[in-house]
């Protein structure tokens, strides 16, 4: 029952800040943001890295917004006084390590950067309809996901990567890819968005394989610092970055097709 609530309500206020406004979703993905940088770097900090948080989470909030205020200037300008601070940090903090600049830095990257592509996808179809292509977006990653669990737990045979994730099976990771192409290829039928049943079936393909790739790459995280859950703020299903492994990287590859397929005019910037 924990477990259910939790999700109905991280579910209902992502999908309802993405599809009320522009600004709701810049900042739902904004907090999302912190809060996984915030457990990517305590679980980096168990392995002994000494990140500067305070400012990796920072930059990884601010990634979101910067790109809703001012594009991609912002987000260009946001990098470059990040990694100058980051560069002042390192000389001026005697116990910091080269590790611990390159792990804040991928920290606030790997979390707000490529999130913040969530921010450009919900600004190519204004008004409602750009709310609803992205929640569609989204809503394919957590299908992928829950079909791949449901079938993997209780069809599962063969292991896909049983040293990283013993769980994941390929029975699994074919009913996810599933998932993915059939909510995507409703995409095309919301008004406004012009995009091809053919470039929906292949973004339904890709974004379901980088879902599976995202999934793992947290995994080899957790299991390199001897984690199972990234934290506890979701009960019942871990953290912030344990529900959004997938569409950490999920996000900036549909922002990249959707560019490629000319739904993403070059004055997005």
């Amino acid at each position: 029952m924990k477990r259910v609530i939790t999700a109905i309500l991280f579910a209902g206020i992502t999908t309802a800040c993405l599809v009320a406004s522009e600004i709701s979703a810049a900042i739902v993905i904004s907090i999302t943001s912190g809060f996984c940088a915030f457990e990517f770097y305590a679980m980096l900090r168990a392995d002994a890295k000494l990140p500067n948080e305070f400012i990796g989470i920072i930059s990884a909030a601010l990634y979101p917004l910067m790109y809703f205020i001012w594009g991609m200037n912002g987000v260009i300008l946001l990098t470059t006084l990040f990694v100058l601070i980051i560069l002042i940090w390192y000389v001026s903090y005697p116990h910091a390590r080269i590790t611990d600049v390159a792990v804040t830095l991928f920290g606030a990257l790997y979390c707000g950067f490529m999130l913040m592509s969530i921010v450009a996808i919900r600004e190519i179809v204004p008004g409602l309809w750009g709310g609803v292509m992205t929640f569609a977006i989204v809503l394919s990653v957590w299908a992928n996901d829950a079909l791949a669990f449901w079938v993997g737990s209780r069809l599962g045979k063969h292991k896909m990567a049983p040293r990283i994730s013993p769980a994941k099976t390929w029975e699994g990771f074919f009913a996810g890819m599933a998932a993915s192409i059939f909510v995507w290829c409703w995409i095309p039928a919301i008004p406004g968005v012009e995009l091809s049943w053919a470039w929906a079936v292949i973004a339904g393909i890709v974004c379901g394989w980088i879902g599976i790739l995202g999934d793992l790459l947290e995994s080899r995280i957790k299991r390199s610092t001897g984690h199972k859950d990234s934290g506890n703020l979701l009960p019942g299903h871990g953290g912030f970055l344990d529900r959004c492994d997938s569409l950490i990287t999920v996000a900036p590859t549909a922002f990249l097709i959707l560019y490629v397929a000319g739904l993403m005019p070059l004055s997005f910037i």
